[in-house]
């Protein structure tokens, strides 16, 4: 019960089709099962919904539709988690794109994939933080967890993720440092290859390829034991973060990778 009576609003909490947990839906269920209250957002409310039922955890989880590309749907999810129980504690955004939004290298990448990749990945993270501080700074004390990835340190093929989950780790150092005064900590998760649904599953659609053959590929290029991590990884990460364990740590990026940046000389 490290999050009891806590109040969250985790972003992404849906998950895109495939055969495993995705990373927003395995961290509200982490939430819930230490105790706190979640507002699970996502622009598909249906699978929002799911995640809610999964928990079976009452009325401690509801189910908000907002999509992250418009500022006006954020602002209203941080309202209704007010509406409902009067206090935001946790903000966890967890929303992400890159191959399945048309991502590309330097010399192919176009207007419309760059724009749409970063509206979702690093402006929607942006207009979430300007709607959650003032509730934060007012409370004197509130957790913001953006999810970065490792791709912002690594080698990464692909130039509008890459680009924007650094952006992400920038901005998360300057939330924490602005709003320390406050109370208010803000911390960055840097997954590293995960079998993930958007990881593994859509990659596999994308180019045509088995699943199996993803799976294995990527598993070759962990350090540690050679597989990859699961959500579980980034969920507990998250709870760490976001409990009062955690009360003295902010502006830190936390890999959650196997091994993989220790290969980086930085």
């Amino acid at each position: 019960m490290r999050l009891k009576d806590k109040v969250a609003v985790v972003i992404g909490a849906g998950q895109s089709a495939g055969e495993t947990m995705g990373n927003g839906r395995a961290t509200v269920l982490r939430f819930l099962q230490e105790g706190a209250r979640v507002l699970a957002v996502d622009r598909d409310l249906a699978s929002a919904e799911s995640t809610c039922a999964m928990a079976d955890a009452g009325d401690r989880c509801v189910a908000w539709r907002a999509d992250v590309v418009r500022e006006a749907e954020l602002a209203a999810a941080f309202a209704q988690a007010m509406s409902l129980w009067g206090r935001i504690d946790i903000m966890h955004y967890n929303v992400g794109v890159s191959v399945s939004g048309g991502d590309a290298s330097a010399t192919e990448i176009t207007e419309e994939a760059y724009d749409r990749i970063s509206a979702i990945n690093l402006r929607g993270c942006i207009m979430a933080g300007k709607h959650v501080l003032p509730i934060m700074r007012e409370q004197k004390s509130g957790v913001i967890l953006n999810i970065a990835s490792v791709s912002a340190w690594q080698r990464y093929p692909w130039v509008a993720y890459k680009a924007t989950k650094a952006g992400m780790i920038a901005y998360t150092q300057q939330l924490a440092i602005e709003n320390a005064a406050f109370g208010v900590r803000a911390n960055a998760i840097l997954p590293g290859l995960l079998d993930t649904p958007m990881a593994v599953d859509t990659r596999a659609t994308t180019f045509g390829r088995s699943r199996a053959d993803v799976v294995a590929e990527r598993d070759a290029r962990v350090p540690l034991r050679a597989r990859m991590g699961t959500a579980w990884d980034v969920a507990n990460a998250a709870v760490f973060l976001a409990s009062d364990e955690a009360g003295f740590i902010t502006g830190v990026e936390l890999p959650v990778d196997g091994g993989a940046l220790v290969n980086i000389v930085r």
